[in-house]
């Protein structure tokens, strides 16, 4: 019974250094030539269903009126714990809009 604890803690574990890959930056406009620091605009979450084949709606995250931003797609620690509670059935990815000052 240890030795099956101590496999599913490895694997827990594994699986959640390894969802910081799952990261999708897009700059949209001119944020990359802007200077100024960086805040967060807004943040959405989009949720799957059938083990991500299905969206559940369109997230609309609203962005800055000029357009310059930079969208992040991240799969968090709170979306693997609702992927794995649910047994993959519901998938939930974190989207977040950042923009400079």
């Amino acid at each position: 019974m240890k030795a099956l604890l101590l496999r599913f803690s490895i694997v827990f574990l594994m699986a959640s250094f390894l969802s910081s890959c799952m990261v999708t930056k897009t700059s949209v406009g001119q944020y990359q030539e802007q200077s100024g620091s960086t805040y967060t605009y807004a943040s959405g979450k989009q949720l799957w269903i059938f083990w991500g084949l299905i969206p559940l709606g369109r997230t609309s995250v609203n962005t800055p009126a000029d357009g310059n931003c930079q969208v992040t797609t991240r799969y968090t620690f709170t979306d693997f714990l609702i992927t794995i509670l649910t047994g993959g059935f519901l998938q939930s990815y974190t989207i977040r809009i950042e923009a400079k000052r």
